[in-house]
């Protein structure tokens, strides 16, 4: 009786272990898969640089719109 209650769990867990394995080569796909996505997604965006000039009498200088690096020249 015990032999049979033995095989019973080793069996069992023989099942577990084949799911479990299963699920992490689905979640390691999952993981190489949106890896990919998210590179494919981030180079499709191109870097642009500009320059702005502006001539003013009196105030500071601003450029709204953008990154604004250092200060202006009055």
């Amino acid at each position: 009786m015990d032999e049979f209650i033995h095989d019973a769990y080793v069996s069992m867990a023989e099942r577990t272990i084949r799911r479990l394995w299963i699920l992490c080569i689905i979640i390691f796909i999952c993981f190489v898969g949106s890896n990919a996505l998210w590179i494919c997604y981030e180079s499709q965006w191109n870097e642009i640089e500009q320059e702005v000039s502006q001539d003013t009498d009196n105030g500071n200088n601003s450029f709204v719109g953008g990154d604004n690096y250092g200060e202006a020249n009055n």
